[in-house]
């Protein structure tokens, strides 16, 4: 019990801002391209309560590490975004969808820096460490994951827009069972192929951002 509860204090804060802002950004990218939407229901928020699903975003996660899972799923509540409001729709979808993702990416960034700066002060506070790791590690994985190609998900939405417009129409028509595709392939574990090179790139490129400041700092 002890364990689950460091661990919960550890991945709190990281996860909570990690869904928070993936999905505000969603928000805030849909409204600038011209869909109001999610700003008319409240959804263009850094308000977690918002964005957090009791059962995808808690119950889910929570069963899953209690049964022993090989891994952890979860969700937020999907911003609602009509792509028809946008001002060039199937061009927009696709900056709209990886607004979200690269939210995420920032967040790891600033992780990152944060593991920096306590490596450089000498910092003795393990519980910032860890955090700011969970950090890193939290916001890749919510990276990769959704930038997996299969529609409903971020990186389905930009192959979409990037598909002639007769096979973007079909692609899209596998929406519906995406959610399926994603769980059959996690089962299988075959997700794993996408997720640890994706995550080991945005990784080496966010180091190569942040190469600067360990030069400076050392």
């Amino acid at each position: 019990m002890n364990e689950l509860i460091q661990t919960f204090a550890v991945y709190a804060l990281p996860i909570v801002f990690a869904i928070t802002l993936h999905e505000a950004a969603h928000a805030y990218a849909a409204k600038y391209f011209g869909d109001t939407t999610a700003y008319a229901q409240g959804r263009m928020s850094l308000n977690p309560i918002k964005h957090i699903d009791p059962i995808g975003t808690l119950l889910i996660p929570i069963v899953l590490y209690f049964v022993g899972s090989p891994f952890l799923f979860g969700y937020a509540k999907p911003v609602p975004v009509n792509f028809g409001n946008l001002r060039n729709p199937k061009k927009q979808m696709a900056f709209v969808a990886l607004a979200g993702p690269l939210a995420n990416l920032v967040m790891a960034l600033m992780w990152l820096v944060l593991i920096i700066v306590l490596h450089a002060f000498n910092s003795s506070e393990e519980f910032f460490m860890r955090m700011a790791q969970a950090g890193v590690l939290t916001n890749l994985v919510i990276f990769a994951f959704n930038m997996f190609p299969v529609p409903p998900l971020d990186g389905g939405r930009v192959v979409t827009s990037m598909l002639p417009h007769k096979y973007a129409y079909k692609f899209a028509q596998l929406e519906p069972y995406g959610f399926f595709i994603v769980l059959a392939l996690m089962f299988l574990q075959v997700l794993h192929f996408w997720m640890m090179p994706v995550m080991q790139g945005a990784k080496a490129f966010l180091l190569l951002l942040v190469t600067p400041l360990t030069f400076f700092l050392n």
